[in-house]
């Protein structure tokens, strides 16, 4: 069994970014990992999917990644997605398979919609590539922005209580029987008073993006943590 203290700190602002890069670490690349070359780009022109994907060379200007790592990332991503898109449903069945012990169906709900950055109802292969980039390549800014994004459910540019109590309620149903020690009703809500303790800072009742990168950046755990998944891939 995994054991997850919840209670370390820094925990409120960078777990979700850091359970992110893990887990999409394993979803589509370990397994998938595939370093031959052969026609990669003839792949991508030919496909008979109803999606087609941008050129490697416009990705690469696009992401952090070069053109071997964008090759190794679509064979992985086809692989998974035959059809060149990947729907909620699909991203809710995949996701599941790497936390079996709890519920993920609303944890990858709010996933999907932040890799989900044009509201379509699908994630193409430019999305995924361009949203793991940011995760992985991105400077401390662009992934405070991300997971800011991904903590403000409605994006109306504030997360307020409401909305951080769902996403923690999420992420404890997700790793379900393997936190320790187990969770009492309560402490969710706990969690959520202590991230607007730190990040709210006029205490008006919501953060602001200006108000979370500032907290994020003068802490030194929170810091530390999100440059963990740099070198992943």
């Amino acid at each position: 069994m995994i054991t997850v203290e919840w209670e370390s700190e820094g925990l409120q602002t960078v777990g979700i970014v850091m359970i992110i890069c893990a887990s999409l670490k394993l979803l589509h690349l370990l397994g998938l990992i595939d370093f031959s070359e052969d026609n990669v780009e003839d792949e991508m022109e030919a496909a008979t999917v109803r999606h087609r994907p941008e050129a490697l060379e416009l990705l690469e200007e696009q992401t952090r990644f070069t053109k071997k790592e964008l090759q190794i990332l679509y064979r992985g991503f086809k692989n998974e997605c035959p059809s060149g898109i990947v729907n909620e449903e699909n991203f809710k069945d995949i996701y599941a398979q790497f936390f079996p012990q709890g519920d993920t169906s609303t944890y990858a709900h709010f996933l999907f919609n932040a890799f989900d950055t044009d509201h379509n109802g699908s994630v193409s292969f430019e999305d995924f590539v361009i949203g793991l980039s940011t995760l992985l390549r991105g400077t401390i800014q662009e992934k405070l922005n991300w997971a800011f994004n991904l903590y403000d459910i409605n994006k109306d540019g504030y997360i307020t209580k409401e909305e951080m109590l769902d996403i923690m309620k999420s992420i404890y149903d997700m790793m379900g029987k393997c936190t320790y020690p187990l969770v009492r009703e309560e402490t969710p809500r706990q969690h959520v008073e202590n991230f607007f303790q730190k990040m709210d800072i006029n205490k008006d009742g919501v953060v602001t993006i200006e108000e979370f990168i500032e907290s994020c950046q003068k802490d030194e755990n929170i810091m530390c943590s999100m440059q963990l998944f740099e070198n992943v891939i």
